[in-house]
C-alpha cells in the first residue's frame, strides 16, 4: 500500500498527556469528517479543524511507495540515536491509512507510535498510545484507549455518555476561535466541577513551534 503524507516535521508534542516530548509527526492526508475545502467546511461534521490536511505539499510531505520507504523517512526526521523515539500520527484522520505494514515498519525502526484519531474507525491494535478527539454529530466506534482529548465547548456532545467510555485520562482542550478567551473559562469550569478531568493546553502554539 502507498501512503499519502501532507507534512512530516521534527517539534516537541504540544498538547494532551504526552505534552513536551520531542516526537516526529505525521500528518496524513485526508479525512472523513471534512473535505478540508473551506466551501465546505460549514456543512462539515468537523467545523473547527485548525489543521491544514489537503494534498501533499507540506514540509516533508509526499507520496510514499510503501511502508517500508514512509517508516525511513520518520527515522530521518528523527536523526541519530534510537532511544526514545517517538512518532506521533495525525492527520486529517490516519486511520483511513494506518495498517499493519506501516505499524510494524515504524516499530522495526525503534519507534513508539501514538495516534491522534477522531474515533469514528476502530484502532489499529499495533498503536502504542491511542489518542482519541470525538466530534460532535459524528459515530465514535473506538470509545476506549489510553488518552480522550476532548475540545470544548462542543455543542451537542452528551458529556455524561462520554464520560462512560474506557479511557486512562480525561482532557479537556480549549476551542481555538475568536472566543479563544471564553472557551478557556469554560474548560476551567468543566474540569472544576468534573474533576475526573484535566485541562490541555495547546503549548506548541505558545511556543511558537509547528
Amino acid at each position: 500500500m502507498s501512503y499519502a503524507v501532507k507534512e512530516m516535521f521534527l517539534t516537541l508534542q504540544g498538547e494532551g498527556v504526552n505534552a513536551g516530548r520531542r516526537a516526529v509527526f505525521v500528518r496524513f492526508a485526508g479525512c472523513n469528517l471534512w473535505s478540508g475545502r473551506e466551501q465546505d467546511r460549514a456543512t462539515a461534521v468537523c467545523k473547527f479543524c485548525d489543521t491544514e490536511f489537503v494534498g501533499t505539499d507540506g514540509l516533508g510531505g509526499g507520496k510514499f511507495a510503501d511502508a517500508r520507504e514512509l517508516a525511513a523517512s520518520v527515522a530521518g526526521f528523527w536523526g541519530e540515536g534510537v532511544r526514545d523515539r517517538f512518532v506521533v500520527l495525525t492527520g486529517g484522520e490516519p486511520m483511513l491509512q494506518i495498517d499493519d505494514a506501516i505499524v510494524d515498519a515504524l516499530h522495526v525502526e525503534g519507534f513508539r507510535i501514538a495516534m491522534e484519531s477522531n474515533g469514528t474507525i476502530a484502532a489499529h491494535p499495533g498503536i502504542d498510545w491511542v489518542c482519541i478527539s470525538p466530534k460532535a454529530g459524528s459515530i465514535v466506534v473506538q470509545r476506549t484507549g489510553d488518552e480522550l482529548k476532548l475540545v470544548w465547548p462542543q455543542p451537542g456532545t452528551d458529556i455524561d455518555d462520554v464520560e462512560t467510555w474506557d479511557f486512562a485520562n480525561l482532557l479537556l482542550q480549549p476551542l481555538d476561535d475568536p472566543r479563544a478567551e471564553a472557551n478557556r473559562e469554560a474548560c476551567v469550569e468543566m474540569v472544576m466541577a468534573r474533576p475526573q478531568w484535566r485541562l490541555s493546553l495547546q503549548t506548541h502554539k505558545l511556543l511558537g513551534l509547528r
